[in-house]
């Protein structure tokens, strides 16, 4: 485990934007996972894996339009950890702990601040509000990563949350497969397997097809095999993923792997990670070629999560160029056109 800016020179001729990277308030600590760095070229100072957890000096600078809470989670939580911005779900911060920190953490707000995994009292209260909101029919468990928590500590949260609502779908949104696919026993989703009411969804991210290796497909594996579906969230990352090419390797290769790619998220605009955003006209491009080139099943959504909490929405491009009478003419995706005509009513 790599924990020092310190640790990191003497595994790696660092840059100089590298070297000058100083912890802050708006930053995160440097933790990297054996088994992540070891995927890294260390003669390649543009390696896309090193990108995402080895720490630069642009962390520390701010665009001016950045804040440190861009989808105003702090305005929709109920108490510290308990997030409620989409009327039939919530997000619960089970920890601040992650196994790896990831340069371009969304919730640095939170994320690596030594808080530590949720209380007893804590996950009363979490346990009282969905009670008491019967709206509420999907649970995100997040961070940090939910699975730093212990296995028993991981039991008994998810025996809470089934006690007051057993009908409630739970998300189990974790890194862990990418960065430190060991932590994936038997007795882990042995846990899961003894719940025998509503499903679990393994929310996973893999940004870059070398992060596919046999040991994160197996990981992932555990959880399909145990009749939960895996389905992948990609951040798009600037000189990490932003080409068609690496994204159609990926997103296929998460289709081999029996994992859905299910969203492919623009960068939020969150203190210090300007460096790591592609541009909107950029993406859109990407998502054009995407389309060509991927089927539906392996077609991941490509999406914004607004400022100020606006939520999540589709990027792309229409393909309805206009409507005459009952004729509606499209695009097709190679640039042609034709005629969808409606019913005569």
């Amino acid at each position: 485990m790599i924990t020092s800016l310190e640790q990191l020179q003497k595994k790696l001729n660092l840059t100089e934007e590298e070297k000058a990277w100083k912890e802050s308030p708006q930053s995160l600590p440097v933790l990297i996972t054996d088994y992540f760095f070891n995927l890294i070229d260390p003669s390649d100072p543009s390696d896309p894996l090193r990108k995402q957890c080895v720490p630069t000096c642009f962390e520390n600078m701010s665009d001016g339009l950045e804040t440190p809470d861009p989808l105003a989670e702090v305005s929709h939580s109920n108490g510290e950890r308990l997030i409620h911005r989409y009327t039939n779900r919530v997000a619960l911060l089970t920890t601040d702990i992650c196994a790896q920190y990831c340069r371009h953490c969304f919730r640095r707000r939170f994320t690596g601040n030594m808080q530590g995994p949720i209380s007893d009292l804590e996950i009363s209260q979490a346990c009282s509000y969905i009670s008491e909101h019967p709206e509420i029919r999907e649970i995100l468990l997040t961070g940090g990563d939910v699975l730093t928590l212990s296995d028993s500590r991981l039991s008994h949260l998810i025996s809470s949350l089934r006690e007051v609502s057993p009908s409630l779908v739970i998300r189990i949104c974790t890194r862990m497969a990418a960065v430190k696919p060991d932590r994936i026993t038997d007795n882990l989703i042995n846990i899961f397997k003894s719940f025998k009411t509503a499903p679990f969804y393994l929310m996973t991210q893999f940004n870059h097809p070398r992060e596919l290796t046999p040991e994160a497909v197996a990981a992932v594996s555990r959880f399909v095999d145990a009749g939960i579906p895996a389905m992948n969230q990609t951040v798009l990352l600037r000189g990490v993923n932003d080409s068609a090419d690496t994204l159609e390797e990926l997103c296929n290769g998460l289709i081999s792997a029996r994992i859905k790619p299910y969203y492919l998220f623009q960068g939020d605009l969150v203190t210090g990670t300007s460096c790591f955003r592609v541009p909107l006209a950029k993406g859109l491009e990407i998502e054009k070629e995407l389309r060509k080139r991927l089927s539906g099943l392996a077609m991941p959504v490509y999406a914004a999560d607004l400022p100020e909490g606006g939520g999540k929405v589709p990027l792309c491009g229409s393909y309805i160029e206009r409507k005459e009478g009952n004729n509606w003419i499209f695009r097709t995706l190679d640039g042609s056109y034709r005629i969808y005509t409606d019913p005569q009513l």
